[in-house]
């Protein structure tokens, strides 16, 4: 099915003023507009116009030369949060060379793409789209032949947007290993090696449809290390193991809760990934964390801030993380130590985690909602503003990208008679941070290179 309506280009933070017009107002301003900055350097649509051009005797990729003959395709594959930016990029470089092609975008995204076949599906959880669009996906690229070349564009969240079941696996019994799995705290890239042994698509095993044909990714980096077969998985070589898959589900206790088909599947030669050395790869990270941070140090400095990046490979508990970073900035606030005031601490890359009691449930609220109440009890009192967000604009597949606090925000909610920490203990962090105005709104940004976060230390000691 086509979605066919039109795109407003460039991502933002839709409610900044709102924001500001509470708590530490200048302080929550300067960590808004950093983080705005921040967004904006994800955008994918941004990089592969540069990346991509077209050639006399092909095209030009991220500076290497595929060539085109007379009578061999190009076709475009993807799915994914940031999927669409780049299609339309690709749509309007490549124009008419494009053959034929499919992307899979999250509901509430919309396109007028010319020569892609564009599919709806949702996340993080799949549904009956997902399997839809993915058997489209597999459809065309068992069409590819020798000399063809596919671009593929899967970007983060692909896993729930294009959801094939292998034979055995029912649909319901693959979106409840999705509801394990999610619900369990492992970080994203545990989660991914198990997903990928229990899919049609997934693992490289769209590769090997398209194979013997050429493909080239062009890919956001949504996980720590930047690792291929963790980002763009359906299309490169996959290098963990079935029994690395069942050590994870193992290790964090529910293999003895996934369904049986799943298990069963897993006991299978059909879960190993297929051998991809003979096709030839190629793969472009078109944006990562570490560009995104360059970008708000940028900004940071220009707003008399002294930066300090503290990672770009995020991954842990949500409430860990916000703790973590609020004992530094209050530390650095009223002791000058590990940080003098005046210091903006920037992260951006890999993805923190919720763990929830009776795994596979989901609480009301995403990792970005719990750092926020996690950082703000700590920072009672502080001159410190800080904000915990995901990039793609749904921070734990909620309508908000995340929460902004600052050292006001405690005495804020007891005005209002609302108990953070409860909150915090019943993994309800997005109901308190809504009444008192803190949700970071941005809609559907068309990006994902997961959390982002800024902490603000004012210049002057309380």
């Amino acid at each position: 099915m086509n979605a066919r309506a039109v795109r407003k280009t460039g991502a933002s933070i839709r409610n900044l003023d709102q924001l500001c017009s509470r708590g530490l107002t200048g302080l929550r301003r300067d960590a808004l507009e950093i983080a705005q900055v921040g967004l904006a350097a994800c955008d994918g649509g941004v990089a592969a116009r540069e990346a991509v051009s077209l050639t006399p005797g092909g095209i030009l990729i991220d500076g290497i030369e595929h060539s085109l003959a007379d009578g061999q395709r190009l076709f475009v594959l993807g799915a994914g949060k940031a999927t669409l930016p780049i299609a339309e990029a690709l749509e309007d470089v490549l124009g008419d060379r494009i053959d034929s092609g499919v992307v899979i975008l999250r509901r509430g995204e919309t396109a007028d793409l010319r020569h892609l076949d564009c599919y709806i599906a949702d996340h993080p959880l799949p549904t009956r789209e997902s399997v839809e669009g993915a058997l489209h996906l597999e459809e065309i690229a068992q069409e590819a032949k020798e000399g063809d070349l596919v671009i593929a564009c899967f970007t983060g969240g692909s896993s729930a947007l294009a959801s094939l079941p292998p034979d055995g696996v029912t649909f319901e019994d693959k979106r409840r290993l999705h509801e394990l799995l999610l619900g369990s705290g492992m970080p994203i890239s545990l989660v991914n090696t198990v997903r990928k042994h229990v899919s049609t698509i997934k693992g490289g095993r769209l590769a090997a449809h398209i194979a013997p044909a050429r493909i080239v990714n062009l890919t956001i980096s949504d996980v720590a290390g930047d690792v291929h077969d963790l980002v763009t998985d359906p299309s490169v070589q996959d290098s963990s193991t079935v029994k690395d898959a069942i050590a994870v589900l193992e290790d964090y206790g529910i293999w003895d809760q996934i369904p049986p088909s799943v298990a069963a599947h897993l006991k299978s030669p059909a879960a190993e990934s297929p051998d991809l050395s003979g096709t030839e790869i190629h793969t472009s990270m078109l944006v990562t964390g570490i560009g995104v941070c360059e970008a708000m140090v940028a900004e940071t400095r220009d707003r008399g801030y002294k930066p300090v990046v503290l990672t770009t490979t995020l991954e842990g508990e949500a409430r860990e993380m916000g703790r973590f970073i609020a004992d530094m900035a209050r530390s650095s606030g009223l002791a000058g130590y590990p940080f003098e005031p005046g210091t903006v601490i920037l992260g951006c890359g890999g993805e923190n985690a919720v763990t929830i009691a009776g795994k596979g449930s989901f609480g009301d609220g995403g990792p970005g909602h719990e750092a926020a109440l996690a950082a703000a009890a700590i920072l009672d009192g502080c001159q410190v503003a800080s904000l915990f967000m995901d990039t793609d604009g749904a921070d734990g597949g909620t309508d908000a990208a995340g929460a902004i606090c600052d050292g006001r925000t405690a005495a804020r909610a007891v005005e209002n008679g609302l108990d953070l920490r409860q909150a915090l203990l019943s993994h309800t962090s997005r109901k308190p941070l809504g009444q008192l105005g803190d949700l970071i709104d941005t809609g559907a940004t068309g990006t994902n290179v997961n959390d982002l976060f800024v902490t603000v230390i004012g210049k002057e000691t309380p």
